[in-house]
């Protein structure tokens, strides 16, 4: 007797005229049914409004329907940053007409990673997305080499077996917003830096010294961690340091808007004295005064195709290969 009142597997046999088990195989997916036994069953099914038991499903098909992603961020940053809600659109957009459902795992520096490591070891979800990882300890390796579906949102620092990756040609992007401020005249162009242990921190860096070295110009360089105070201490010393500058390319929006409030606060002008660009073109960019002239990356593009190689993985896709995709220089007010 069916207590709760909810249409049963039986229930749902008897009305397509087929056994319990095809009921079952057309529930979990099997491709051992014809079309045709399958359409039987999902009449009945609508019919009758069953919904199967996930618990039970997951038994036999051993998948979730839950994949994580993975911000190794203090939560402070993953929701003031809006580079992490392009991500998030994108990566949903994608798994919106799917069955698979999605997990935020928030895990800061000072997080126990052998933690993370135990959950997504657990079977708790599908497969994950890690995205803004840092270099540090052995953590990056190990999810690497994990059976666990995993797809990195840029090429993780120290690791040395092949993963899936999706980024932005960085380099080539910082090369274009440095360039653009010698272009326009500057030649006391500075940097505020991300991060030396993350990916776009050292290739954005790596672009800005390649364009100064070419043009045989002095480097002046300042480190920030891709927020607004980091931006804004950042800001300070490099002015305090090289109160000459006329030109400032920085690896972020965010921190870019803290530059703008630092410059406005010392009295210099933008873009009459300190031509300033960005880079991600994210919300932030059409908010500031003056309008911010910023390397667009094309943020939820890339968190549709992060999911997109993870499904593909998860439904047994060897995929290894990082895919890098171009950037866009966006010209606005502040250079």
């Amino acid at each position: 007797m069916n207590v709760s009142g909810s249409p049963t597997l039986e229930q749902v046999a008897a009305l397509a005229g087929v056994s319990r088990a095809t009921v079952s195989r057309v529930v979990n997916g099997s491709p051992k049914v014809l079309p045709e036994t399958v359409a039987q069953v999902e009449r009945a099914i609508g019919q009758l409004g069953y919904v199967p038991n996930r618990a039970a499903r997951a038994l036999v098909t051993r998948r979730t329907d839950s994949v994580a992603i993975v911000v190794p961020e203090p939560d402070s940053r993953v929701f003031s940053d809006p580079f992490f809600a392009g991500m998030l659109h994108g990566v949903s957009r994608t798994l919106a007409p799917t069955s698979s459902q999605l997990v935020l795992l928030i895990e800061p520096a000072e997080a126990d990673d052998q933690r993370l490591l135990r959950y997504l070891r657990g079977g708790h979800v599908d497969g994950a997305i890690i995205i803004s990882h840092h270099g540090r300890d052995n953590v990056l390796q190990e999810l690497a080499q994990m059976p666990l579906p995993i797809v990195f949102s840029a090429r993780p620092l120290g690791v040395d077996v092949p993963v899936a990756s999706v980024d932005v040609d960085n380099v080539a992007g910082a090369r274009t917003g440095v360039e653009h401020l010698l272009s326009i005249g500057r030649r006391k162009v500075g940097t505020i830096a991300g991060p030396l242990d993350m990916t776009a921190g050292i290739d954005r860096l790596t672009g800005y010294q390649d364009v100064m070295r070419e043009a045989g110009l002095p480097e002046a360089v300042a480190y920030g961690d891709f927020t607004a105070d980091g931006g804004e201490q950042a800001a300070l010393r490099l002015l305090d340091e090289h109160p000459d500058l006329d030109g400032l390319f920085v690896a972020s929006d965010l921190m870019a808007t803290a530059a703008l409030r630092v410059l406005s606060g010392k009295g210099r002008r933008v873009p009459a004295d300190v031509a300033v660009v960005g880079f991600d073109d994210s919300v932030l960019a059409t908010t500031t005064t003056p309008k911010l002239t910023t390397v667009r990356q094309p943020v939820e593009k890339l968190g549709a195709r992060l999911a997109e190689i993870l499904l593909a993985k998860i439904a047994g896709a060897d995929l290894t290969a990082a895919e890098i995709y171009d950037t866009e220089l966006i010209v606005r007010d502040s250079a």
